[in-house]
């Protein structure tokens, strides 16, 4: 096992040099600080002890690791955990991974490049002595950021987490998309299409269950055949409506807003007045929602609450008002989205 000694001698410090350092008392400069937390880590000589040693000097600060800061969901969670932070007298640091910007979609499944990312943000965040760290995913999925032995507790917001040590806050992508369905049901509309993305994303998942449980409370069966899966552009939109107009339906539940932007633009295409002829529902209250014409009916995502929240677990864990003992599955807060009522639903004719 390596020896406080062996971790001076890489470093070519002393050996209270590495003392002070793991006991938060280093008097040297930055860089050799985050040289010695390095060696440590790559040695693994006493995890616990390090991480007590971080704590014994509190700074009262927590990091936020935002997958791409550009994403429209990401700047309203940060707003609300900055908002609650400085309630408690926490400062914040934002750092931004920048994957859609550097990869598109494409660094979904590219763990090795992901990590190439990740990795020395988590070990500069150790180095800095943040208290706390809260993950902001672009979309939702299940993530593992870092190892079960992190010594800085995390939180994820907007995704889930592989860890019971990590907990989750996500919007209730189902219970939302339930209440929009039963609201066209309402209307009379029995031939529903759906527009989701990809068919393994998390969202279009968890959104269809939504569709499909409205469906069975009115005792309607569920046809595959008026879902189309796209990948959530405007074009795909457009696609999934063409396809499924032929298939007779009265309303179109786009599950994303940009997605149903491609709808109307079919719809116009056919000369249909959307709100009249035929209905339409989206799903995110992006601002662009509101300037369709009709106005668009859709879902707000609860996203300052989803920052609101993942603040407040992170910090009631610091400050022990909860007992930081996991379970055996990771905890997962669902946050119920709010339908907005616009123009674009009518009562189904006949």
């Amino acid at each position: 096992m390596v020896t406080l000694k062996e971790i001076a001698e890489r470093c070519h410090v002393s050996a209270t040099t590495v003392s002070n350092v793991i006991n938060g008392k280093a008097k040297t400069s930055k860089e050799t600080e985050r040289r010695i937390l390095s060696v440590i880590e790559e040695t693994g000589y006493k995890p616990n002890e390090v991480a007590k040693g971080l704590r014994l000097q509190r700074t009262r600060t927590i990091a936020i690791i935002a997958e791409d800061i550009a994403q429209f969901t990401v700047p309203p969670i940060i707003e609300g955990i900055m908002e609650y932070c400085e309630r408690e007298n926490y400062r914040v640091s934002v750092r931004n991974l920048r994957l859609y910007a550097r990869w598109a979609d494409t660094w979904y499944d590219q763990e090795i490049a992901y990590h190439s990312v990740l990795d020395p943000v988590l070990r500069d965040l150790q180095s800095a002595r943040v208290e706390g760290i809260i993950y902001i995913a672009g979309h939702a999925r299940v993530i593992h950021c870092c190892s079960d032995d992190y010594p800085i507790p995390v939180v994820m917001a907007y995704a889930f987490s592989d860890s019971p040590a990590v907990p989750s806050v996500v919007i209730d992508d189902e219970m939302s998309a339930f209440e929009e369905v039963s609201y066209l049901l309402k209307m009379g509309h029995k031939r529903i299409g759906v527009i989701g993305g990809r068919v393994e994303n998390n969202h279009t998942q968890q959104r269809l269950l939504g569709y499909q449980r409205a469906l069975f409370e009115e005792g309607i069966l569920f046809d595959p055949n008026l879902v189309y899966y796209g990948d959530w552009t405007r074009e795909s939109g457009y696609n999934g409506a063409k396809e499924l107009y032929e298939r007779g339906v009265t309303a179109f539940f786009g599950i994303s807003d940009k997605m149903s932007g491609g709808i109307y633009d079919f719809l116009e295409e056919k000369g249909l007045r959307v709100g009249r002829d035929i209905s339409v529902i989206g799903f995110d209250d992006e601002s662009i929602a509101a300037y369709y014409r009709p106005g668009l009916t859709t879902t707000a995502l609860p996203l300052s609450q989803i920052g609101h929240t993942s603040a407040r677990l992170l910090i009631d864990r610091l400050e022990k008002r909860l007992e930081d003992v996991p379970g055996d599955r990771p905890q997962v807060i669902k946050i119920p989205c709010t339908m907005v009522y616009r123009d674009s639903v009518a009562l189904a004719s006949g």
